[in-house]
């Protein structure tokens, strides 16, 4: 395990959870929820602290205690588990924006790494619960995300019965809508990563990709650029 990296004084926190828009409130249980998440994005940034990993460091390992939650500040996260018979399983990728770390149990199920230089925001888990408990607002951000990640495990299982183009095209709907540029998705990740995330071989991934940029579906300007030409195409793939 490399080094833990120093723990900086800033906390660059804006938001907890996933990205949200800054939209005027229609409402006022509008504006009261966007008044909610403004305070709990106060607390956290009071809370955590801001930590920064290299590409490629270990941030937490498999099987060791679970007690902080994590937030990328910028750069991206990888999830991964490695199986008995030596391959390595990706279980997810975490953008800027995205909370990761969230488990059920006191030992995490899986380790992650920086994918790219990163910084992330960590946050105790005991100090969250304990603001959970006084803080309704808190309360129900937390059950959001324990919702989205038991909704990113569904929906990994249904991947299994999915054919190759399904899966890669499945991928590029994901990362384009996670994205700020639309049609436009920049890949933090490699060949291999994507691969080991949807269940295929490395070669399967590019003989697919070249697949779908030859009926026009997408264009690869760069091995880290895809751009989706014809995404209600893609989304016929994706089921």
């Amino acid at each position: 395990m490399l080094p833990q990296p120093a723990v900086g004084t800033d906390h660059p926190l804006h938001r907890f959870g996933p990205q949200t828009r800054r939209a005027q409130p229609a409402s006022r249980h509008a504006a009261a929820l966007a008044h909610e998440n403004e305070t709990l994005a106060h607390a956290m940034q009071l809370m955590g602290a801001t930590m920064s990993y290299p590409h490629n460091a270990e941030i937490f390992g498999e099987n060791e205690p679970a007690e902080y939650l994590y937030k990328v500040v910028s750069g991206s996260v990888r999830t991964y588990k490695i199986l008995t018979d030596g391959r390595r399983q990706i279980g997810g990728f975490y953008l800027a924006g995205d909370i990761f770390g969230l488990q059920f149990a006191d030992e995490h199920t899986f380790s992650a790494e920086a994918i790219t230089d990163t910084k992330v925001l960590v946050v105790k888990r005991s100090t969250l619960a304990a603001l959970a408990g006084r803080d309704a607002a808190v309360a129900r951000e937390l059950f959001t995300l324990a919702g989205r990640e038991l909704k990113r495990v569904q929906e990994r299982i249904l991947l299994l019965v999915k054919s190759a183009q399904e899966r890669v095209a499945g991928f590029l709907i994901e990362m384009a809508e996670r994205a700020a540029a639309g049609n436009i998705v920049e890949l933090p990740m490699s060949r291999q990563d994507i691969a080991d995330y949807l269940g295929l071989t490395i070669e399967t991934v590019s003989r697919t990709l070249t697949g779908l940029e030859s009926t026009a579906a997408i264009e690869v300007p760069s091995s880290r650029r895809i751009v989706l030409r014809n995404r209600s195409a893609l989304n016929r793939l994706n089921g």
